[in-house]
């Protein structure tokens, strides 16, 4: 497991993508190669495993998110923050979403004003259930999600509506959480009845289609 930079000629854009709570970007490799491929730099961090979800782990993973920016001079690039699960919540701190603790208080995240578009893959999007939380997310949100996720169900990212520049919501049949990623985890096997192949070609034709 190693963090992934990817860095084609004559890029016209960032980026930054945060894996789900495995930690592991090479998950996501087949997804992150075409995003460089259609002339994105791509950073994607790695972090620890966690089963734990504490405000901490939120906050650590988004500073993870941004932490390449600084070491980019490229301000000329429009910047897409995206993620898969826990990453997808990253994203969307990264964007000016503002989390909350289960108690309902909100806490404190980086935030990154050149966040022009915000893509999730299957979001966990539990901290985002206060009334203002997405005042501030003022790119444009697409989210991918299966309808066999048992993980972060499908109507979860119902949550993202009240986002001020809307939510693109795809959904895909018979897709559960964890073919959004390519290679699979080895303790882990495509859905039942599931071309993974087949949806692959199609989520990478849209995924590319939504980081413009």
């Amino acid at each position: 497991m190693s963090a992934i930079s990817l860095t084609p000629e004559d890029p016209r854009g960032i980026l930054l993508f945060a894996p789900g709570a495995g930690g592991d970007p090479t998950r996501y490799r087949r997804l992150l190669d075409a995003a460089a491929d259609a002339g994105f730099l791509v950073h994607a961090p790695e972090h620890e495993l966690t089963e734990t979800f504490s405000d901490d782990v939120v906050r650590r993973r988004v500073e993870a998110l941004v932490a390449p920016l600084a070491g980019l001079d490229r301000d000329d690039l429009p910047v897409v923050a995206a993620g898969h699960s826990l990453g997808g919540c990253a994203a969307l701190c990264l964007a000016g979403a503002r989390p909350r603790t289960r108690a309902g208080e909100p806490f404190e995240v980086p935030t990154e004003p050149r966040v022009s578009r915000v893509v999730v893959l299957a979001p966990a999007t539990g901290w985002f259930a206060g009334p203002d939380a997405l005042d501030a997310v003022t790119a444009p949100v697409t989210a991918f999600v299966g309808s066999e996720d048992t993980v972060t169900p499908p109507e979860s990212a119902e949550l993202l509506r009240p986002a001020p520049a809307g939510l693109d919501l795809h959904s895909y049949d018979g897709v559960g959480h964890f073919d959004f990623m390519s290679p699979l985890p080895s303790n882990k096997v495509p859905t039942p009845r599931l071309d993974p192949d087949a949806f692959y070609e199609v989520f990478l034709r849209d995924f590319l289609a939504a980081i413009g």
